[in-house]
């Protein structure tokens, strides 16, 4: 996983789970410049309401 896809899987479902923001938080001291800006983004995201803290439900196969 990477930030940036962990940012618009977020930003697309409008979740991200508690999983992803503990891997956001031990990985942090990895992330280059462009990626920590991502990272506060997306914290303010969590912070305006717009991304939730949730769970992913799994997609229900197709009949």
């Amino acid at each position: 996983m990477t930030i940036g896809e962990l940012f618009l899987e977020s930003l697309n479902s409008g979740v991200i789970t508690e999983g992803d923001v503990n891997w956001l938080a031990h990985h942090q001291e990895d992330f280059s410049r462009a990626e920590v800006a991502a990272a506060i983004r997306l914290g303010r995201l969590m912070d305006e309401g717009e991304v939730n803290l949730g769970c992913h439900l799994p997609v229900a196969a197709a009949a």
